[in-house]
């Protein structure tokens, strides 16, 4: 999450909202958002019902929830997963943020009825 908030302004320039979903309960969640000043969105997700929605992974042997990084259009459509197979398996920034700024382009191209 340090990248995301090292690179936020970056996204929200993007027209992008961050949001960060994870198993813990909601009073872990608020105290580590107040301890690393994280600027976005954290949903606490303890039921783990979004990050199965999503498909994120659970493999015991590599500690807990596989990271997943899933990019939703404007009409609440993915169109990018990146599902990891370590806890340090992640896009970058700089893939996300070429990845949103052709997804913005599609957006301004009218559609065809």
């Amino acid at each position: 999450m340090a990248q995301l908030r090292h690179d936020y302004d970056k996204f929200t320039a993007q027209d992008t909202e961050i949001v960060v979903v994870g198993p813990e309960t909601p009073a872990a969640f608020k105290e580590y958002w107040k301890m690393h000043h994280l600027p976005f969105v954290g949903l606490p997700n303890p039921s783990h019902t979004v990050l199965k929605m999503y498909g994120q992974e659970v493999n015991l042997f590599k500690l807990g929830r596989i990271p997943a990084q899933v990019l939703i259009n404007k009409q609440g459509q993915v169109r990018f997963a990146h599902y990891g197979h370590s806890m340090s398996d992640i896009a970058n920034n700089e893939e996300i943020l070429k990845l949103l700024e052709e997804m913005n382009k599609e957006s301004l191209v009218p559609v065809k009825a």
